[in-house]
């Protein structure tokens, strides 16, 4: 059985998820490697609704253990229905967002305990951890002014503050700082082909070893 491999795309909002995860999409198709494309919160019938209340403006009060605890929720049926699954078939997983959103949205940004996050974490992924993680990385402030330029409403959490949206940018740099082996940092602010074109190669150089 073919190997399957994990790529996380992650980083600040803005920096360009979509339209990387659409260029991934066409290259490997183009290798003809099968892959898996899903994204967090969500990924499956249960993740996607709790998606919804994670993100819904009308959720402002959220405490933030509570806003924890539905991410590691969402988290490990993804785990369990879609990933692992998908990977033991030999497919690439690509996934928008994972552990590493949380380190940084919930450790860095919130202030939650890492103890906390770590034990919470753990449980949901069951042993699974990424073989990359890019961190398309860009200035918070550059980010929700391309957010704005799209037209599109801000969520939940793009409706933040830049100091905890700065925070969580610093959480994303940290995690890259600690485990150069697992993550890539990509200057988001680069031209779109620059961009594209160190993530190909990123990607390419994972799926030759």
């Amino acid at each position: 059985m073919n190997q399957g491999r994990m790529i996380v795309i992650d980083g600040s909002n803005g920096a360009g998820k979509t339209t990387v995860i659409g260029a991934l999409r066409d290259h490997l198709e183009y290798q003809r490697r099968e892959a898996l494309f899903t994204r967090e919160p969500g990924g499956t019938p249960i993740g996607e609704k709790i998606r919804k209340i994670l993100l819904s403006t009308d959720a402002g009060e959220m405490a933030p253990v509570t806003e924890l605890m539905l991410f590691a929720a969402a988290r490990a049926q993804h785990v369990r229905e879609k990933i692992i699954p998908a990977l033991q078939a030999g497919k690439v997983v690509v996934c928008d967002r994972f552990d590493s959103a949380t380190l940084s949205f919930q450790h860095y940004a919130r202030g939650l305990p890492l103890e906390l996050i770590t034990t919470l974490n753990d449980l949901a992924v069951d042993g699974l951890q990424p073989d990359l993680t890019i961190v398309l990385d860009l200035d918070p402030e550059v980010g929700l002014a391309r957010v704005g330029e799209r037209g599109n409403n801000l969520d939940r959490l793009e409706k933040e503050t830049l100091d905890f949206l700065h925070k969580a940018r610093e959480g994303y740099l940290a995690q890259a700082r600690l485990n150069p082996e697992r993550f890539v940092v990509i200057d988001a602010s680069q031209p779109l082909d620059n961009v594209l074109c160190e993530v190909l190669q990123v990607v390419d150089h994972l799926m030759q070893q």
